[in-house]
């Protein structure tokens, strides 16, 4: 039997496991039926850099052990290229396994890679760079920035968690000015989310019943508190709203989907795409369908979600589209 062949690119300083251990699991479940290239990350060479050396090898296969930033840094480069990424979670938080439906285990994510079953999925093109799962303007992204290395080496998922409460003592809310297709729509927000794929655990990105990562739209969650009590309920009902399929439904919550979005804030707020900060507003974001495609277990059938809500947020006016309408 001719064995197949794949590029392993493998982060050897993701989560708090044993790394030698590790691969040596990995290559005994993947060796006896895959011809295995391995590749290591290191401080100076990332997994984006190694996906695409293995690109200009055709390599015809690409299987990424690590967190989600190395996971998304290797999704972004193999966007558009039809190569199957195989994935092994293994980092703080597991979001990108979450989102797409993936297994977090070794001996399961493994598993999935040897059936060889594929699924194509929408990544989106924002502000210049790929995205896979989403952008968060305002709240998200100061709270990804004070969740730095050393609090997550310290506390791993709870890092996330006090990076949240840290920052809702400093939770200050703007002027959004969001434009679609087809309307312009001005509403005060502590944060925006636009998101392909998110796990529950993304809360501020669950507006909507389900985010469907195969539908060539992109979701966008508006969260409007006035205050931290209001901000801490608002959290808790994304929340059971992610856990339970259904619709947020308060008033300082909206929705609304759409192929692309140009986003303004005034004043001008951070921005985070895929975990990491890239500057701050404007935002401009396009979803891009079917362009990138994951080794999978097998097919989910998709929930149907709700289109939009955002007629009830306070004080936001929708206006007819304004082809013209200037962005900062």
């Amino acid at each position: 039997m001719i064995k197949r062949s794949a590029c392993l690119i493998f982060n050897p300083v993701a989560g708090h496991s044993d790394p030698e251990q590790d691969l040596l699991v990995i290559r005994s479940l993947l060796e006896p039926e895959i011809d295995l290239d391995i590749r290591f990350t290191t401080k100076e060479i990332h997994a984006g850099q190694l996906a695409d050396e293995a690109i200009e090898r055709g390599a015809s296969t690409i299987i990424v052990s690590g967190g989600d930033g190395t996971l998304s840094a290797a999704a972004d480069v193999m966007v558009g290229t039809n190569i199957p990424l195989g994935v092994i979670s293994q980092g703080t938080a597991n979001a990108f396994a979450a989102a797409m439906g993936l297994p977090d285990t070794i001996e399961a994510a493994c598993q999935t890679i040897l059936g060889g079953a594929t699924r194509v999925v929408d990544a989106a093109y924002c502000n210049g760079k790929r995205m896979v799962l989403l952008a968060g303007i305002g709240f998200e992204a100061e709270a990804v920035e004070k969740a730095d290395r050393g609090m997550k080496d310290r506390f791993g998922m709870f890092a996330y968690i006090l990076a949240g409460l840290q920052q809702l003592q400093e939770m200050e809310r703007f002027e959004a000015e969001i434009e679609t297709e087809d309307k312009i729509i001005k509403v005060p927000a502590v944060a925006v989310t636009i998101a392909n794929a998110a796990p529950p655990t993304s809360i501020l990105a669950q507006g909507p019943a389900g985010i469907i990562v195969d539908d060539g739209l992109l979701d966008l969650t508006v969260v409007a508190p006035t205050n931290v009590v209001g901000a801490i309920a608002a959290s808790y009902h994304l929340l059971q709203s992610a856990l339970q399929g259904t619709a947020a439904e308060r008033d300082d919550i909206g929705y609304i989907r759409g192929k692309s979005f140009k986003i303004t804030t005034i004043p001008p707020q951070k921005v985070v795409i895929d975990g990491e900060i890239i500057g701050t507003t404007p935002l401009e974001i396009e979803c891009l369908p079917g362009s990138l495609t994951l080794l999978v277990p097998k097919l989910e059938e998709a929930q149907s979600p709700a289109d939009e809500k955002l007629e009830g947020l306070p004080a936001l006016t929708i206006e007819p589209k304004i082809t013209s309408a200037p962005f900062a």
